[in-house]
Formats: structure tokens, C-alpha cells, sequence
């Protein structure tokens, strides 16, 4: 049987230029105090939102002197505070606040309920695959970061179509023209990834999915391949063109020709936290409105 922690200190994190979030990181941060627990929050929260029952420390410590990091916001907020925990022993809480989150699962209603019952280690958890990528140019690395969901290559030019080139495990694949090209973990299959045609895969899967943005072919097909495959991306040399490669949605280097972007699963990994009884398949349902009968009040078929 797993052990349960105690969560003695506890991180709070949020967009500190969200005003959704300050209400929920100062209800928090009162109701963990009064239940015995340290609270820390990022000095980059000005005077007047950080709650009088939270401690400051720099972004950069916050994490570290942490046993449970609580992100507020929605799944961008997750997926910022999860590429800081990487290969840190330190599980990631999301209390969603924004529109669509698969990844911040608990809703403001129930926050203080669901909280106690993992304050009384009542939780599901799991480990979720992390992506790294390299970008390299002569044999140096120029760029690159992680990600929980996806690293994408999109143009940087508006109007041109990119001719991208890839590799899987130095086999060629494909020469795509269109918009750009994802590389998704399961996580991230129902992000960008889901948004360009691509297929949700379940969480539990190793898996990897590539998926091309708006191809100019009708042969074009999303493919799923191991987490223990490389994929290489290279831009056509014919042409002059930059490419941005975006770590979860976030810039980190550019891809133009001599350039090559190599994608593997990361050696990190990042522990989430759910409430116990946590369902996937009830968020699909909830996120996509999938499973409602009309003809039943809404109803699930049992």
C-alpha cells in the first residue's frame, strides 16, 4: 500500500495577473493554516494579493521548499507549475479556474472538500510522461525546454507554408507542407494536438503522438508512436523560412534549414494529484459534452 504524505508545507501557485485567482489562493491558503500546514506563495504576487496567511519566497525556491504545489487557474497555470517540478519528488494539486481544463480537475465548489479529504491522504496519483527537446545547429544546442503537453513547430512567418521533414528513430517519415507540426504526449492529446485532428489517448499510455497543422495533402494522418521514440525535425532547405518552436505554448528557440529539432521523452516526470476516484473518461464527457441524451434529462447510460 503506497504511502500517504502529510503535505506539511504547501506551495500556492497562480497567474498573479489574474484577478479570478486571488479569491480561491486567499480561501486556500486561510483553510491550510488553519489545518496546521506551512503556506508559500511566489513574491511575484504584489502586496495586496498575497494572503495574510501565506509566507513569500522567490519563484525559484517555491517549488523546492514545497511538499504539494496547488496551481489556481486553469490548465495553463498546471502546465507552467509542472515544468518547474520536473524531476522534483513533489506532487502537482490543480484547482481549475479557467474555461477548459483536463488537467485542473478540481472545481471551486468542491476545493475545500476535495482539499481535506487529500489533506487525510484520500487521493489518487499518477506519473505523467514529459517531453524534452533540443534544437542544435553544428552540433550545439541552441535552444528547447520541456513540456507536459506538446512541442509544436509553427511558422513564424504569416502567409508561407512550411516544408518540415521528419524523423522517427533516424527513419525518414514524411515531408509535410502545411501550417507546422506537434509532437504530443497523452496529456497533451487533447490539446493543440486534439484541435488539429489528432486522437485522444488515454494518460496511463507511454505514448507519443505526431500530428501535422493543417497539411495541404487530404493523405495526411496523425500517427502514435512509443515514448521511447526520437522524432527529428528539420526544415526544407529550398527555402528560406523560420519556424518558432513553442514548449506548451511558450517560444523557447527558433528552426530555420541547418537547424534540427530532436524530440524524446524526458528522463523527468511529474506526479499529479487527483481526488480519490478520480474518472478521465467523466472529464471527457463533462469537457466535450459527450453522453448527453436529450431524450433523458442528460442522463448516462449506466
Amino acid at each position: 500500500m503506497p504511502v500517504r504524505r502529510s503535505f506539511s508545507t504547501v506551495a500556492l501557485m497562480g497567474n498573479p495577473e489574474d484577478r479570478r485567482v486571488l479569491e480561491p489562493l486567499t480561501v486556500l491558503a486561510s483553510h491550510l493554516a488553519a489545518h496546521g500546514r506551512k503556506v508559500l506563495v511566489s513574491e511575484a504576487l504584489t502586496d495586496g494579493a498575497v494572503p495574510a496567511a501565506a509566507g513569500r519566497v522567490p519563484e525559484t525556491e517555491l517549488v523546492r521548499a514545497a511538499q504539494l504545489v496547488i496551481a489556481v487557474g486553469g490548465d495553463g497555470s498546471m502546465l507552467y507549475a509542472a515544468r518547474r517540478l520536473a524531476g522534483l519528488a513533489v506532487p502537482l494539486l490543480g484547482i481549475n479556474r479557467g474555461r477548459l481544463g483536463f488537467l485542473a480537475d478540481i472545481g471551486p465548489a468542491e476545493m475545500l472538500a476535495r482539499l481535506d479529504e487529500i489533506l487525510r491522504g484520500e487521493y489518487d496519483s499518477e506519473r505523467r510522461l514529459l517531453l524534452r527537446a533540443e534544437v542544435t545547429e553544428g552540433g550545439r544546442v541552441v535552444g528547447g525546454g520541456l513540456a507536459l503537453n506538446d512541442i509544436a513547430v509553427t511558422r513564424h512567418d504569416p502567409g508561407r507554408m512550411l516544408e518540415i521533414r521528419t524523423f522517427v528513430d533516424g527513419n525518414y517519415l514524411n515531408t509535410h507542407r502545411g501550417d507546422g507540426f506537434i509532437v504530443a504526449t497523452a496529456t497533451g492529446s487533447t490539446a493543440y494536438a486534439m484541435s488539429c485532428g489528432g486522437p485522444i489517448v488515454a494518460p496511463q499510455l507511454d505514448a507519443i503522438v505526431l500530428v501535422p497543422i493543417c497539411p495541404h495533402t487530404l493523405s495526411e494522418r496523425p500517427i502514435i508512436v512509443p515514448a521511447t521514440a526520437v522524432t527529428e525535425i528539420t526544415l526544407s532547405e529550398a527555402h528560406s523560412l523560420r519556424a518558432d518552436v513553442s514548449c506548451d505554448g511558450e517560444v523557447t528557440a527558433e528552426l530555420t534549414p541547418g537547424r534540427r529539432l530532436r524530440v524524446r521523452a524526458a528522463t523527468e516526470r511529474i506526479e499529479l494529484i487527483h481526488p480519490r476516484g478520480h474518472d478521465y473518461f467523466r472529464i471527457l464527457r463533462e469537457k466535450l459534452h459527450w453522453g448527453h441524451d436529450h431524450h433523458s434529462a442528460g442522463r448516462h447510460p449506466r
